[in-house]
């Protein structure tokens, strides 16, 4: 079975799995980066099945994917509204991780070290496919994003956020994050494997699926907080997509 998975992107994760759960960590950008992320997952998933977020599990019934899960920061909150989620991550140091803390919350997530690819393979299908800061880290991003669409369910929705490649982005996610301020251990990021929207749109259209919707992720250093934007997609931003066949 042909993989996208880049075994050097696959060891720089693995070396930090055990500090996925320390806010103050070197995960500590995705912690403050969540609430931003869980925003428009939740709303985007609401509008697109129905569901009103205000009710007790408002998921039941959803199956989820976390694809690139690490120790579980998107895999526990669905689970908490009641999705069947399964997490996917190819470093295989990050499932135990992921499973005691998901055992110490009294949630059950299914936790696998696998590959969207050998998933899809083996039939697997699901409502929603949570793709986040995933794809600029595979080293075929169509392939990769095929083996998304495959995932999906008929009518089902896939949500990947990632980098935009320019110079505001070299700026601020490999010099500001990983040089300045040493949130990410230098050479986390590939700046050359950054993708630019219109690209990513253009990959997810080739790989079958409907690009529907596409969001900036703005980081404020006054107020050290992530919000969403509709203008602005110059660095993180996240895209929602449909399978319509």
């Amino acid at each position: 079975m042909e993989t996208t998975v880049d075994s050097a992107e696959v060891a720089k994760f693995e070396a930090m799995a055990a500090e996925w759960w320390d806010p103050n960590g070197k995960f500590r950008p995705l912690h403050q980066m969540n609430p931003c992320r869980l925003d428009y997952i939740t709303r985007q998933i609401a509008a697109e099945f129905g569901r009103d977020l205000k009710t007790d599990k408002p998921f039941a019934g959803l199956r989820i994917l976390d694809i690139g899960c690490g120790g579980g920061l998107l895999s526990e909150p669905m689970a908490r509204l009641g999705a069947e989620v399964v997490g996917a991550d190819a470093a295989p140091r990050n499932i135990p991780v992921a499973r005691i803390h998901a055992e110490q919350s009294g949630l059950t997530i299914d936790y696998r070290h696998t590959t969207a690819e050998d998933l899809a393979a083996a039939g697997e299908r699901f409502d929603v496919v949570l793709n986040m800061e995933v794809v600029e880290h595979v080293a075929d991003p169509l392939v990769y994003l095929t083996a998304c669409h495959d995932l999906l369910k008929t009518g089902g929705l896939m949500l990947c956020s990632t980098l935009n490649r320019n110079a505001k982005s070299f700026a601020m996610a490999i010099v500001g994050a990983e040089w300045v301020m040493c949130w990410l251990p230098k050479g986390t990021h590939d700046w050359n494997k950054f993708i630019t929207p219109d690209e990513l749109y253009d990959l997810i259209r080739r790989a079958g699926l409907d690009p529907v919707d596409r969001k900036g992720m703005i980081f404020n250093p006054i107020s050290w907080r992530w919000s969403l934007s509709d203008r602005d997609l110059s660095v993180n931003y996240v895209t929602a997509s449909l399978r319509r066949d």
